[in-house]
């Protein structure tokens, strides 16, 4: 299942440029993508919080794994919070704020992806305390930019 998605995710982003994703047909095609990349990524990195939190068992090769997946996947997303991307019908979260400011929107995403990295740097170290060190950096940066661009 794991190199399935990893093949899925592959196949989407060398099919596709980023120009190619900078303009989609509807606001709710921009929606629909980010919110897919976005739950990819939640996932993945929700695998490895599991083993961070001690509930699941420890294993190096699956964090690596994981943690890899949500890396590759926190660099998708954004395009889908462009100008097409403002004014979804179907259901999502995205705040107005977005679109109003999308220098801080982006600043966060940036920090995000930055956090991640670290996490993924951790892991190559084979060790839970590095990867927990690591982890609470990028949920904090994704906590900071759903308190800001967010509604629940």
């Amino acid at each position: 299942m794991k190199k399935f998605l990893v093949l899925a995710a592959t196949v989407v982003a060398t099919t596709f440029s980023a120009a190619s994703y900078a303009q989609f047909a509807k606001p709710d095609d921009a929606a629909k993508y980010r919110q897919s990349a976005l739950t990819v990524m939640a996932r993945h990195f929700g695998a490895v919080g599991a083993m961070v939190a001690g509930r699941v068992p420890y294993d190096a090769k699956v964090a690596q794994e994981n943690i890899d997946t949500a890396v590759f996947m926190s660099k998708l997303p954004w395009v889908g919070f462009g100008p097409s991307g403002e004014g979804a019908t179907i259901k999502n979260t995205a705040k107005p704020e977005i679109w109003k400011d999308a220098a801080k929107f982006k600043e966060h995403s940036e920090k995000m992806q930055a956090e991640l990295v670290k996490v993924q740097t951790a892991a190559k170290t084979n060790s839970l305390d590095a990867i927990k060190a690591a982890f609470g950096g990028a949920g904090g940066s994704c906590k900071t930019c759903h308190d800001a661009f967010r509604s629940q």
